[in-house]
């Protein structure tokens, strides 16, 4: 590892010389620190992964008497069960222990792990959910990471909160972080006493993945408290690192073997009943029912089989809307479950603004129009100790004169060294078009996909270098249809660094993914462009921890992206300064300051007037954001800026405000306003979106959420309330309303459905 190391300046060298003037002239302030960087990791103060599982080594027994999960630990095991040693301060800072001390036991019987934590504290728990999958940011809670394989490389999440919310996920090390989309059943209780609050936890084996006759597992807890504004873990994780690294997780050891995991077969089968009615396209009022269902079934201790059929996700929230000043399309994230389960294993691949895989385009028209999914299968697991696959395939309906498609994802993802990867996938959405519907539009018959990418990162995780190249197939099409980048990233405790280049060719079709802004809409002509593009995006941040203040953390960054036409002419350069305070009381400063300069390619128009004329424009502003402590009954976050934009300006004002009874009530209001003012014949426009939105926590089993918004970019006003009782572990009745408007003419209908759904979890 230390040879890896000594290699890096050169290997930095070597890069910064291979590339082109422009970017050289970009890079060289960026490249001096990295270069300045290399050597820090051999003296800094930091141990990877394996030295802290010498350190930090928990043994765990088998109980001989029946455990109730109830919060008490009155059972005679937890008396002599090991304990972990005082956990560490990781949030503001990592250095010396938290202010609340936090103490965790285990043991096991034949079904399940137990996992018995004390978080001692002092006055109310602060919770601003008790809705399950609330995750663990801004609630007192507690989490366990889990690495059953102790690789390193995958393993669980498991976080409760003081009054009992329940939310798991699984993790990746290559992947963001969690987004609590993996569902299962597993139990806990919460008892709350004046000096401190307790979680029992019972992790059923069959829901993990695992093997028997491994007598170590890697493993961590995690402490939020939230009224110090702390997080705790029980190893000594670096401040630059999250709390869940499965690279820095402690042993738990097994004296007795685990059990065997046994079957894991479940059965989610769901009604729905819905009356909708769409006068914006003159369809009359019209009542449907509609039944599927779902099915998770273990294959082994590391393969597992999903299977769908006929799904349904009315239930799901309804997107947050944005205003959108850019000339390109935005990304939304997927918000239905099924896509959302095992999704690093497909859309991890690429850099953000262009992956090969975006589960969106399944069973979703571009306009967001819903096409239907007549069913579909998903093969995940490990067919080695190192090797993760996956394999999905799903088939859609035809809609009106949208064709039926089938769409088939297959990812391979093979360990190498001690936390790098090789990666590669295949992607093929293949369309059943009539022959008349393939001469109208051939490139639409198909699209396929396939690219590797390798991943490089060291045992302690603060240096990543990767390559990567795509391939797309299309009819017809056999030149300028690939996409590859390079990166070098630098995660120190202070300083961290990225360098970015990619080539985006103007062929590269994603039919199953989303690309930011290869299709560049022509005003003048009210038509779309596909131009490719060169690109080279760095980052550079340094942070600072101030001792005995009440500013806990702050720091600057430095980004660049620069973007080039496919003939190697200049297309745009932004340049964004920014710096950030947080303070001890939760309350946080923001300010940027941005530099743009576009050669725009073609007319564009923000406003509806005449659009800009192509040509090149340079323009600058700044922006601040200020946030009250979140704690509070009341807390606001108010932002400001304003500036140039293209050859006009742009004022722009921002509030956000919360209002909680914890830990029943939360009503928000988040309001944007931009004004836009354009020399003549450009025009100008006021862009509004407001989105008040109350959340009723009744118990941890029965929530009604009310999401209102509205949008006069979009010329529309959504309502969408929400009733989800949660009558039996993950079984639930939902009753769902929605409601959309024209903001211009005001409160004119344009269609609205109610909806009820239940579905019900069978373990077989």
């Amino acid at each position: 590892m230390h040879m890896a190391q000594n290699l890096l300046p050169t290997l930095v060298v070597d890069i910064f010389q291979s590339l082109p003037d422009k970017y050289k002239r970009l890079n060289g302030a960026i490249l001096c620190l990295l270069l300045f960087s290399c050597i820090s990791p051999l003296q800094a103060q930091q141990r990877d992964g394996e030295s802290f599982q010498k350190e930090y080594r928990l043994p765990i027994r088998k109980s001989t008497v029946p455990i109730q999960v109830d919060g008490l630990f009155d059972e005679p095991v937890w008396q002599y069960a090991a304990k972990t040693g005082p956990f560490w301060r990781k949030y503001p800072n990592d250095e010396g222990r938290p202010v609340r001390n936090t103490e965790v036991r285990v043991t096991f019987d034949d079904k399940f792990l137990y996992v018995a934590f004390t978080a001692y504290d002092s006055g109310k728990a602060f919770v601003t959910s008790l809705k399950r999958d609330v995750g663990h940011d801004g609630n007192d809670g507690v989490a366990i990471v889990l690495d059953p394989l102790n690789q390193r490389a995958s393993g669980f999440f498991f976080v409760v909160n003081a009054f009992n919310a329940q939310s798991e996920d699984q993790l990746t090390f290559t992947s963001d972080g969690p987004n609590f989309s993996w569902d299962n059943k597993w139990y806990s209780a919460t008892k709350r006493y004046p000096d401190r609050w307790t979680a029992e936890i019972a992790i059923p084996f069959k829901t993990l993945r695992y093997q028997p006759e491994r007598n170590t597992w890697g493993i961590n807890f995690v402490r939020i408290d939230t009224k110090t504004n702390e997080y705790s873990v029980w190893t000594h994780v670096p401040v630059n690192f999250r709390s869940y690294d499965l690279g820095y997780t402690g042993a738990l050891v097994w004296e007795d073997p685990a059990p065997s995991a046994g079957s894991n077969i479940s059965f989610i089968p769901y009604i729905t009943g819905t009356g909708l009615s769409d006068k914006e396209n003159n369809v009359s009022p019209e009542a449907d029912f509609n039944a599927g269902f779902d099915a998770k079934i273990g294959l082994s201790s590391s393969m597992n089989l999903d299977l769908t059929v006929n799904p349904d996700f009315s239930q799901v929230e309804v997107d947050r809307q944005v205003t959108n000043l850019t000339r390109f399309n935005i990304f939304f994230p997927e918000r239905r479950t099924f896509f959302l389960e095992n999704a690093d294993l497909y859309s991890d691949y690429g850099t953000p603004g262009i992956r090969p895989f975006y589960s969106r385009r399944i069973g979703l028209d571009k306009n967001g129009n819903k096409i239907p999914i007549l069913g579909g299968a998903r093969l995940t697991g490990s067919l080695t100790k190192r090797m993760r696959v996956g394999v999905m395939n799903m088939q859609t309906g035809r809609k009106g004169d949208y064709a039926p498609e089938n769409y088939t994802a297959v990812s391979v993802s093979q360990q190498v060294l001690k936390r790098s990867s090789i990666r590669g996938y295949f992607l093929n959405r293949q369309s059943f078009m009539t022959d008349a519907e393939k001469k109208a539009d051939p490139l639409n018959e198909y699209g396929r996909n396939a690219g590797v990418e390798l991943g490089y990162s060291n045992l302690k995780g603060n240096w990543n270098i990767w390559g990567t190249y795509h391939h797309s197939f299309k009819p017809g099409i056999n030149s300028d249809n690939q996409f590859f980048n390079s990166a070098l990233v630098y995660r120190g405790r202070n300083l961290s660094a990225i360098v970015d280049f990619g080539n985006l060719g103007t062929n590269y079709y994603a039919d199953m993914g989303f690309i930011e802004r290869i299709e560049n809409y022509d005003a003048s002509r009210d038509t779309l462009v596909r131009l490719g593009y060169k690109y080279n995006f760095t980052e550079l941040e340094y942070k600072m921890f101030p001792k005995g203040s009440s500013l806990v953390q702050h720091g600057i960054s430095l980004s660049n992206y620069y973007v080039l036409n496919p003939d190697n002419s200049f297309n745009e350069n932004n340049t964004d300064i920014n710096y950030n305070m947080q303070f001890a009381n939760t309350s946080s400063i923001f300010a940027s300051v941005e530099f743009n300069q576009v050669q725009l390619q073609f007319p564009i128009s923000f406003t509806g007037a005449e659009p800009l004329p192509k040509g090149f424009y340079q323009y600058r502003n700044v922006y601040a954001e200020y946030s009250t402590d979140f704690r509070k009954a009341l807390s606001v976050s108010l932002g400001a800026g304003t500036g140039g934009f293209y050859n006009g300006t742009n004022t722009q004002v921002s509030a956000t405000m919360n209002f909680r009874h914890l830990p029943h009530l939360n009503v928000s209001l988040k309001a944007e306003y931009y004004k836009l003012t354009f020399p003549e014949p450009y025009g100008s426009e006021n862009l509004l979106l407001l989105a008040p939105r109350v959340d009723i926590n009744f118990t941890t089993s029965l929530f009604w959420t009310t999401f209102i918004q509205y949008n006069t970019q979009r010329n529309n006003i959504n309502i969408n309330s929400r009733f989800q009782w949660r009558f039996k572990p993950m079984s639930d009745m939902f009753l769902v309303y929605t409601d959309n408007y024209f903001s211009d003419p005001l409160f004119k209908n344009r269609n609205r459905s109610i909806v009820f759904k239940l579905n019900y979890w069978l373990n077989l």
